[in-house]
This record gives structure tokens, C-alpha cells and sequence, in this order.
């Protein structure tokens, strides 16, 4: 079985999103989003790559220490 692509099960979800919000105004959506993704993604990354920040940093295609910084903001080391 082939996976979904990450951007349809996004798109999915957010449309749900709006349908959730019954016709109210959706507020600070791309803070809300990065919020929500970036964590659940570190910890995937740090997992596959055995918690080498360095390898994880290259997979991510960021620094070091900005790898660092959003780990310790995401309270994950």
C-alpha cells in the first residue's frame, strides 16, 4: 500500500479544521501550524537518526545549533 503524500493528509486535516470551526474566524493559523508540526518532526528525525543532532541537523537541512535551540524550545532535551 502506498502512503498518503505528507501535503494531502495537511490539506485533509485542515480542511477539517475549518469545518470544526463552524464559520468562526481562524486566528495565528502558521504559529499554531509550525507549533504542531515541528515538534512531532524533531522527534521523528532525532529518532532515525539515533539523536545525532549533527546528522539530524544535516537531514533537516539546518544548523546545528539551530536544531539545538528548537529542542530545547520543544522541551525534547
Amino acid at each position: 500500500m502506498t502512503p498518503k503524500p505528507i501535503d494531502s493528509c495537511i490539506r485533509e486535516n485542515l480542511e477539517a479544521y475549518f469545518r470544526d470551526l463552524g464559520g468562526e474566524a481562524p486566528h495565528s493559523m502558521h504559529e499554531m501550524l509550525i507549533r504542531l508540526v515541528e515538534k512531532p518532526l524533531l522527534e521523528v528525525v532525532m529518532q532515525h537518526s539515533d539523536g545525532n543532532q549533527s546528522k539530524a541537523a544535516e537531514w533537516l537541512g539546518i544548523n546545528r545549533n539551530t536544531l539545538r535551540r528548537k529542542l530545547v524550545e520543544h522541551k525534547l532535551i
